[in-house]
């Protein structure tokens, strides 16, 4: 995926600097939700974006201002998302940086609050920053210089996005929380995935970039089924990166997951294994260390569960590919979609370890030498 264009920047910056106007009147605490808002927006290769732009390119579309305008709006969305999400998951720091709560909950503590007013002084900044993200988001999207019914068209699939990807949080949060008191579901684990991932990080995109391309109804709806596919096959990779991943490639830790006991496919899959007798006692503790994720690897491995979520990821993706390959998908967009998948499967080989290969995942986080394009492509609740 191509960096993102210059439109697209160009209108995220007009907005951020609005912003920073209307401070002046609102006072301070405005400019400090303002900047740290602007300073969440950064970072990354903004993808979502570059996915838009590059369907509506490739589609034969002439909206450049439009789409310029949208894009912004989506890479808001994707902020106001990752915001919140922060927020729910309890998180103070993100890109190895502190997030939106937790510079406000570091500013608290300078001024001599103490650890639960701080914390709630930053939850309270990281709600309302995601609030200021997600309406700005929608005013771009309604005043972008295309035909009303385009505009209407394209509010009703943000309204849609939204309310499918607060679904699919509540229930991740619903899920982790074993509030049904049963096991999670490898159907209920891709759901997840469909909701917080698929709609908002590729279907939204994608159609957004076709609605404003003047596609055909046909294509717009094929670009919803193919970018379920894709985003259900990048976020089952996702969770095997989460857990097998080289530190030194994605940036992560890769003790996180386990020791949340995140539920994944990974996990679905591995408690209907006899191996979950064993992986019991090591998945969810906050104070697994490296001998002993090195087992919980090995288990997942011996079990099954890791073949299984890689094949299941590899059948998402041909898929998408045999579906992008047939009417009415374009030859031009057909492209795009096939370098999309490739850049996904590229980067998961460059980014997974072998737990028997004798290279350590457990290595200390350090910047990779070359950005990983997969991962740009995270979101909140994915990392």
């Amino acid at each position: 995926m191509k960096d993102t264009p210059d439109g697209v920047t160009e209108e995220l910056n007009r907005l951020l600097s609005s912003g920073l106007d209307r401070s002046a009147r609102l006072g301070q605490d405005h400019r400090d939700l303002w900047e740290a808002l602007s300073l969440a927006s950064g970072g990354g290769k903004r993808f979502r974006p570059g996915l838009t732009v590059a369907t509506h390119d490739a589609l034969g579309g002439t909206s450049a201002a439009s789409v310029a305008r949208v894009g912004a709006a989506l890479e808001l969305l994707h902020t106001a998302f990752v915001v919140h999400d922060d927020v729910i998951d309890g998180d103070d720091v993100r890109r190895g940086r502190p997030n939106v709560s937790g510079t406000f909950a570091a500013a608290a503590r300078t001024e001599g609050a103490d650890q639960p007013t701080a914390r709630h002084y930053g939850e309270a900044a990281g709600i309302l920053a995601g609030d200021l993200a997600l309406v700005s988001a929608v005013r771009l999207v309604a005043r972008c210089p295309a035909p009303a019914p385009v505009v209407d068209e394209l509010l009703d699939l943000l309204e849609d996005t939204v309310h499918a990807t607060a679904t699919g949080e509540l229930a991740d949060v619903r899920l982790g929380l074993h509030l049904s008191g049963r096991p999670v579901t490898l159907e209920e684990a891709l759901r997840v995935a469909e909701q917080k991932t698929a709609v908002y990080s590729f279907q939204l995109p994608l159609q957004a970039g076709a609605i404003l391309a003047g596609a055909p109804e046909d294509v717009t709806a094929a670009l919803a089924r193919l970018g379920r596919l894709v985003g259900i096959g990048f976020q089952l990779l996702d969770d095997l990166l989460g857990v097998f991943g080289n530190e030194t490639r994605t940036g992560k830790s890769a003790l996180t997951d386990l020791r949340e006991g995140k539920h994944t496919a990974l996990l679905a899959h591995a408690r209907t294994t006899e191996a979950w007798s064993d992986l019991r006692g090591l998945i969810g503790d906050p104070g697994l260390d490296h001998h002993d994720a090195g087992r919980a690897r090995a288990l997942l491995e011996d079990c099954g569960a890791r073949a299984t979520v890689q094949e299941l990821a590899d059948r998402h993706l041909e898929e998408a590919l045999a579906a992008a390959a047939q009417e009415p998908i374009p030859a031009a967009l057909a492209r795009v979609l096939t370098d999309l998948v490739g850049d996904i499967r590229d980067t998961a080989v460059l980014a997974l370890d072998d737990p028997r290969s004798g290279r350590s995942t457990d290595a200390p986080t350090a910047p990779s030498p070359e950005p990983v394009r997969f991962a740009d492509a995270s979101r909140a609740g994915v990392r």
